[in-house]
């Protein structure tokens, strides 16, 4: 069953969500809007006279059937998936790490035999495949934008395409089918997910196994990530209803895991029914959902998704009135919701500031026209304050650039404003 009506890649339209991706119940509930958002990763070159930009609505929505958050909007994936798309997961080292562990825990779990193949659904510059090569195992990676050609670059075989069922037919036709089939951070952002999870059974071997990335939304609540609500996050899974999801076509959920990456994630394994044992934690953490997973924490996330901003606003005016200066600090995806969101522009942040290689330097902040930089202008400017855009991994970030000698305060946004 599709529960959804289909979007063609480049037809510059978008979809009203009234019936669940998954399940097609339109026993919808809305849990949060935070208003019309721009694309979070089209980024005008700095000097681009200014004009029209798209904006769209992010509302996330609850199937009280199968318990699937989903946004309100399908946004034609063209738009938010560009040639030139500036993400490389390459220059995070928390999913470099991610991605070495997860190749070591497959090693551990279920190891590959030389000869056999993974393939990466949306595998970017390759460098989870990467984690791969080695005892004659084969890689191949599908990935529709121009991050594929870096990939190729370092010998990972790679196809630059979208992902749905024609993509897989000509796959494992090139390549034979897959023992493991990995979706890490893209799962949640494709449309017509029933058509994806057949292209994913038609590529994986009979006894194969597919690995799927996604955030979290039980971690999404629990430490208030309204900054993960994206046009690129169609779904936001729990594991109950990605169980729901495989179930419908044959699958079935036998490791799950709760993982650090983009502030709270869920790693699931799920195999042809009957395949493979399955793990205690599956259990134990459907019954968490259970606990945790309310209406009661909707409501109490709204209103502390409101409280946080106007704390945010408040904080930030008093730096502002005391003539302190802010430079953002990380330019995650996330960084565009939580600054439209809010209401920041250059009058408030002076820039935000990016690695040295990032694709987005010398770009603009969605929507707005505050300036991305390299991140050397944090010690040379030495602004009083830097407001963690990454707030996810400020535990990571601080000691690094205090050592590097920025001599300010962080400011961290989230779960509740402060100064450290």
């Amino acid at each position: 069953m599709n529960a959804e009506k289909k979007l063609a890649a480049g037809s510059g339209g978008s979809l009203v969500v009234d019936r669940c991706q998954v399940c097609a119940s339109s026993n919808l509930q809305s849990v949060l809007f935070l208003g019309y958002l721009p694309p979070v990763n089209t980024m005008p070159l700095i000097g681009t006279p200014l004009a029209e930009q798209p904006a769209y609505p992010a509302e996330l929505l609850y199937c009280k059937d199968c318990t699937l958050a989903q946004l309100g909007l399908i946004v034609d994936p063209a738009i938010l998936f560009p040639p030139t798309y500036p993400y490389t997961s390459g220059t995070t080292k928390i999913l470099r790490d991610n991605f070495a562990e997860l190749s070591r825990e497959v090693e551990s779990l279920y190891p590959l035999k030389a000869g056999q193949l993974i393939i990466d659904i949306g595998a970017n510059d390759g460098t989870l495949l990467s984690n791969f090569q080695k005892n004659d195992v084969r890689v191949f990676g599908i990935e529709p934008t121009n991050a594929a050609k870096l990939a190729i670059e370092r010998g990972i075989p790679s196809m630059i395409s979208f992902f749905n069922k024609d993509t897989a037919k000509k796959a494992v036709a090139e390549q034979g089918p897959a023992q493991i089939i990995t979706a890490t951070n893209v799962f949640a952002h494709i449309e017509n997910i029933h058509d994806i999870v057949e292209g994913v059974l038609a590529m994986l071997d009979e006894d194969g196994i597919f690995i799927s990335e996604s955030h979290y939304f039980l971690s999404l609540l629990e430490t208030l990530q309204y900054d993960t609500i994206y046009h690129e996050h169609l779904r936001y899974y729990s594991l109950t209803s990605l169980k729901h999801l495989l179930e419908m076509h044959g699958l079935e959920v036998i490791h799950a895991k709760r993982i650090p990456t983009h502030g709270g994630s869920i790693r699931v394994y799920a195999t042809r029914k009957g395949r493979h044992s399955v793990h205690q934690n599956v259990s134990q953490l459907l019954d968490e959902e259970k606990r945790k997973i309310t209406a009661d924490a909707f409501r109490q996330f709204k209103y502390a998704v409101v409280q946080s901003k106007l704390d945010l606003l408040a904080l930030l005016k008093d730096i502002k009135a005391s003539g302190g200066r802010i430079h953002g600090v990380g330019a995650p995806s996330r960084a565009t919701t939580l600054i439209n969101y809010v209401g920041l522009d250059d009058g408030i942040l002076d820039c935000v500031l990016e690695i040295k290689g990032s694709y987005k330097i010398d770009k603009y902040i969605p929507g707005t026209v505050i300036p991305v930089l390299e991140e050397s202008r944090l010690f040379s400017d030495q602004p009083e304050y830097a407001l963690l855009l990454s707030w996810h991994i400020a535990d990571e970030l601080i000691p690094k650039l205090t050592a590097r000698g920025f001599k300010g305060r962080y400011i961290i946004p989230l779960p509740s404003p402060r100064v450290q």
